[in-house]
């Protein structure tokens, strides 16, 4: 298919009048927001059988996939904005017994006109769910979808203008020119979801602009296994976790970190499982999707010719078709090729280690997952990996199911990315918190502010308690020399702090009456 690109020269164009929509203040009633919030959950719901025969076209995905990877998350995403932008978007009072009579608050305001630039591997919520986040956030938006998924694209290009304003929200399709075109332009924050090649290209464009940025990178995803786990239990999981959308979402488990003396049943609980899903292969099931592209699957393929573990499940790949089987490879390194980069394809690396602790280290060696697994029936177990490791998720008996949670922020950490594309977190992504207060004239009276004007007299010293407390109690040291703090201090000072001001708000209220 031929994908109709948006022509250079009208970039600007789109650019222009999402800016002008924007000042225009058309999307600042939360009615409008929601109405328009409104809209994308039905632009799915009224077009499910269009956008799962795209995806079927694009990534060769299974319908219940699509289902269940990318519409139900945008869904519950919309219908959480829908319900929340009011509350989201009312003002803040910050609360201060020295400021409070001057109403001081927070407004959260929207950015301006953001971009988001979306993923191949999830194009529907990728693009949808931060897009409701930009309307709740008063927001116009551009988008710029990845130019790997020409039906999809086609779809939501054709859609967006029926459901949603034209004006304020836009979709530019393109690839490399049109891409780097849009990095030129100034916008008030860029929503970045790929790889980390990309970003540095992202990050450096925002960065002429002094423009912030929300990336979400992936990585590579661990698996740490506790000996004690049920086998089938934990095979089912992982399997399910990798191998879905043939393995390219970027919560997928990456590898496994099995200790040795139970790698044999793990790996064979995992070669069960593995013909229990595709009982017929799974290049004959309608359970299995497809590669993006014949050059990623060149790529994965080249990994797994390099390989020095032993491939016991799959292996095979069909460049020409976008097959890469779904594949299991035991004893691999943590040197190997599988090892070298993100696979994002649905090949799962088994590592025997010694124990926790190699497991941890091997962790703490690479750069920082978007999540690491733990699979384990002991707290005690999970707290170890989770309180020894960074991640931007950490899930206990479970693999790559947290997007889906309602309320839950989806980002990374270091090397995964920064900021959170996803509920209330997304919305505030979007925003800047604008502070505010109104002081009254009688305010300036020698009990509250008049000493800060000058000539300064040694004497207005003491009115600065009204302005900031004092520190808290010195730490008192134990006979081991370690510092504890005396709460009782601190709770008399509060006490006190509290009948003082009264007083002088006491005094000031009768002094303006009279």
């Amino acid at each position: 298919m031929t994908e109709q690109y948006t022509p250079i020269d009208k970039i600007v164009e789109v650019h222009e009048c999402a800016r002008r929509a924007f000042e225009s203040h058309k999307a600042a009633p939360v009615a409008f927001r929601k109405a328009q919030i409104a809209q994308i959950g039905y632009l799915i719901k009224d077009n499910e059988k269009h956008l799962i025969e795209a995806l079927q076209l694009d990534l060769g995905r299974p319908a219940l996939e699509t289902e269940l990877y990318d519409m139900g998350p945008a869904i519950k995403d919309v219908r959480l904005a829908y319900d929340s932008v009011g509350s989201w978007a009312r003002p803040q009072r910050a609360f201060s017994m020295r400021y409070f009579l001057m109403g001081p608050q927070l407004t959260a305001e929207p950015k301006g006109v953001v971009l988001i630039i979306s993923p191949f591997n999830l194009p529907i919520f990728l693009t949808l769910s931060p897009l409701a986040s930009a309307i709740a956030a008063g927001c116009a938006a551009v988008i710029k979808p990845s130019e790997a998924t020409p039906h999809i694209n086609k779809v939501l290009a054709e859609l967006l203008p029926k459901y949603v304003d034209p004006d304020l929200y836009h979709i530019v399709q393109g690839g490399i020119p049109e891409t780097t075109k849009i990095l030129e332009l100034r916008w008030d924050h860029i929503l970045y979801i790929g790889g980390e090649r990309v970003a540095r290209i992202v990050t450096q464009a925002a960065a002429r602009h002094l423009t912030p940025v929300t990336l979400e990178l992936g990585g590579k995803n661990p698996v740490v296994i506790d000996p004690r786990v049920d086998p089938v239990f934990t095979a089912k999981r992982i399997l399910w976790g990798r191998f879905g959308n043939a393995g390219q979402i970027c919560t997928a488990p990456e590898y496994v970190l099995v200790p040795e003396e139970f790698q044999e049943q793990l790996i064979s609980a995992l070669k069960d499982v593995y013909h229990s899903f595709y009982p017929d292969g799974p290049e004959k099931s309608d359970s299995f999707a497809r590669i993006v592209s014949a050059q990623h699957a060149a790529r994965i393929k080249a990994l797994l010719d390099q390989t020095g573990g032993d491939i016991v499940c799959g292996g095979e790949v069909d460049v020409d078709k976008r097959y890469v089987a779904p594949t299991i490879v035991n004893n691999v390194t943590a040197t190997d090729s599988l090892m070298s980069e993100e696979i994002f394809g649905p090949v799962l690396a088994v590592i025997p280690v010694k124990g926790i602790e190699e497991a941890i280290s091997i962790i703490r060696s690479r750069q920082t997952p978007l999540a690491v697994y733990v699979f384990s029936p002991d707290k005690r177990f999970q707290k170890k990996v989770f309180s020894n490791t960074k991640s931007g998720a950490a899930l206990a008996n479970e693999t790559t199911l947290s997007p889906a949670v309602p309320g839950f922020p989806v980002g990374g950490i270091g090397a995964s990315g920064y900021g959170y594309y996803a509920g209330r977190h997304a919305f505030e992504q979007f925003t800047h918190w604008r502070v505010s207060l109104d002081n009254p004239i009688w305010i300036d009276n020698r009990f509250m502010l008049a000493f800060r004007f000058p000539p300064y007299k040694a004497g207005y010293k003491k009115y600065l308690m009204w302005l900031y407390p004092p520190l808290p109690p010195r730490p008192k040291k134990t006979a081991a020399g370690h510092a504890i703090q005396d709460h009782l201090g601190w709770s008399l000072w509060i006490v006190c702090m509290l009948v003082v001001s009264a007083a002088l708000l006491a005094r000031s209220l009768l002094s303006s009456e009279v």
